[in-house]
């Protein structure tokens, strides 16, 4: 004979889903993306970049600094002025002491612009300022 009561009972006591090992596993995941992920810094604009064969490869430019072909300077994708390249470039500094600075200019901008940028950087203290360059 079925017995009612029992069979209700059994119903009422359903099977829980343990999700904590899931939302684990989830942050794991998140941590792992974010720790490998590398972040780019960018100027702000694109630029034609004149060619050099002597060139280096720098592993890492902490301070990017761009230069368009009108004489624009950017800096963190917001156009600056030229007398704020020295502030600018300072307060870079202050929180990354052992940064590089490289200057990414484009080929038909005027050489003055970048001779006054790059004489900035070293008044900022700047000790390594580079020029960005293609390979041939």
């Amino acid at each position: 004979m079925i017995n009612v009561r029992q069979s209700l009972r059994a119903r009422n006591q359903g099977s829980d889903i343990n999700i904590a090992p899931l939302i684990d596993l989830i942050f794991l995941l998140l941590i792992f993306f974010i720790v490998t992920t590398s972040f780019v810094k960018e100027t702000g604009i694109d630029v034609d970049r004149p060619t050099a064969s002597t060139g280096d490869l720098k592993e890492q430019g902490s301070i990017l600094i761009g230069v368009d072909a009108a004489g624009g300077i950017f800096m963190d994708k917001e156009a600056i002025d030229m007398r704020s390249v020295r502030a600018r470039v300072e307060r870079a500094l202050a929180e990354m002491p052992e940064a590089s600075v490289v200057i990414v200019a484009d080929k038909k901008t005027d050489t003055g612009i970048v001779v006054e940028i790059l004489d900035h950087c070293r008044l900022a203290r700047a000790k390594d300022v580079s020029i960005a360059t293609k390979s041939p």
